[in-house]
């Protein structure tokens, strides 16, 4: 635990003190070889927690998204060069520090035992992902999808603090698993329903489920690029780990407590999958794409079969990926033409024909085409709902047609078409981005020879 965590923030003195000219150098061969240590937390086993001291831990839910979480951070830090070029020195540090002050957080919350530890870890995140919105944001909108997104995570974690310190005085302890070694604490009385829901709301709001959404398209239009990538690949998967932590403790769900959740996430999966099909804003159309995947997840993580939980730890790994590959591929598009508009953003194929190879991959991978896993993660969702209630395959079917309906839109409206009369010269594409799109998509394809990795099954 400690030689990845340790390390995470000894990059901080280290971004502050380097030498502006090795300042990216540095830190991105840095985080790269902790990225490359920590993908030792993915060799199975057969004890609960590995490598766990008294209040971290990992087991097979948790260290897929670990990793991930590691893995990312060095692609950030690539990702935001160019846009960071003509920033003076001390700004450069301070924004490369603020992305490496969320990772100890993110890290902490994916590893935490216990439940108060999970709940400072799970707030802390949204300080420096605020600061990185409402700071270096695009359009003085960002003001505003900042107090969207500060809002939406108060109001919904205030009640979660509440009903973890009713947990504790109900059971002594918050450890988890202490927590599972007691009969259920939570039974069917007004005030413990009150309490499963309150423990509910707060990772709902982030993963986000349909209706409590709003904030994320928002937030995902004005950040930088590293903020999107933060946000679809890290954040929203904290929403979905926390489902699939807490519901366990409430086993089973009181019915009524979990079908208005179910069939929020499927009718959601449906809706934004067709508000995605008439977005013009390229970011705007990514992030909703998210909300319909996460959708499926929230989905399957409140049915708590194992085919469900193995179905969504695939779907969360598989989605980081993909989204924030097509929030890079977004951003360069961005960087060439200043424009998120798709209209204005036509045709690209004939001028940068090698990053349409990389939209393709990307496309047809957030389409769940064989062989990835997300479409391994799709079919074992949708079996699981299935064997849950027939009438779900409407819905689910529903939704799949649709993601792939504007997914071949959004691959259409940027490389097909006439070329629009104001791009006269493009830059061409830099190896630093085909090295960033190729450290996204090679995970995807070689995690498919082994998925149990990231199943999150005990092995």
């Amino acid at each position: 635990m400690l030689k990845i965590i340790l390390p995470t923030i000894m990059l901080l003195p280290m971004t502050l003190l380097s030498p502006a000219k090795f300042l990216w150098t540095n830190t991105t061969s840095h985080s790269l070889l902790i990225a490359t240590i920590s993908l030792h937390w993915l060799s199975p086993t057969y004890y609960p927690y590995k490598s766990s001291t008294q209040w971290t831990g990992l087991d097979q839910i948790s260290s897929p998204l670990m990793v991930l979480s590691c893995w990312l951070l060095p692609l950030m830090i690539m990702a935001s060069q160019n846009h960071l070029q003509h920033n003076p020195t001390t700004r450069k540090r301070t924004f490369t520090a603020t992305l490496i002050m969320v990772q100890p957080f993110i890290l902490l919350a994916f590893a935490a035992t216990e439940l108060a530890l999970f709940y400072i870890a799970f707030e802390a995140t949204l300080i420096p992902t605020l600061i990185l919105i409402t700071r270096w944001g695009n359009q003085p909108e960002r003001l505003t999808a900042g107090i969207y997104l500060l809002f939406y995570t108060l109001i919904s974690s205030l009640p979660l603090l509440i009903s973890i310190l009713h947990l504790y005085t109900k059971t002594g302890t918050l450890h988890l698993a202490m927590i599972k070694l007691t009969p259920p604490t939570l039974n069917t009385s007004w005030a413990d329903l009150l309490s499963g829901l309150a423990l509910l709301t707060a990772f709902m709001v982030k993963a986000p489920l349909y209706g409590l959404h709003l904030w994320l398209p928002k937030a995902h239009v004005e950040a930088p690029i590293a903020g999107s990538m933060l946000l679809a690949a890290l954040l929203l998967k904290l929403g979905g780990y926390g489902i699939m932590r807490i519901t366990p403790l409430l086993s089973p769900l009181p019915a009524h407590l979990h079908y208005p959740f179910l069939t929020m996430a499927l009718w959601g999966a449906l809706m934004t999958s067709s508000i995605c099909m008439r977005q013009t804003d390229l970011k705007s159309l990514i992030a909703y794409s998210s909300v319909s995947h996460m959708g499926l997840v929230v989905a399957a993580s409140t049915i708590q079969t194992p085919w469900a939980f193995s179905g969504a730890m695939l779907l969360m790994i598989s989605h980081g990926l993909t989204s924030s590959m097509l929030f890079c591929l977004a951003n360069t598009n961005y960087e060439r033409t200043h424009s998120r508009t798709l209209l204005l953003t036509r045709g690209l194929q004939p001028l940068l024909p090698l990053m349409s190879t990389w939209w393709l991959m990307a496309n047809l991978t957030n389409m769940a085409l064989p062989p990835t896993t997300n479409l391994m993660a799709e079919l074992t969702i949708m079996v699981t709902l299935f064997n849950w209630s027939q009438l779900t395959i409407i819905l689910t079917g529903t939704a799949t047609l649709l993601t792939a309906a504007y997914t071949l839109f959004m691959l259409l409206t940027t490389q097909r078409g006439p070329l629009p009369t104001h791009i006269t010269s493009l830059q061409n594409s830099s190896t630093r981005e085909h090295l960033l799109m190729t450290l996204h998509i090679l995970p995807l394809l070689l995690l498919i020879t082994k998925p149990e990795l990231i199943s999150g099954a005990p092995l």
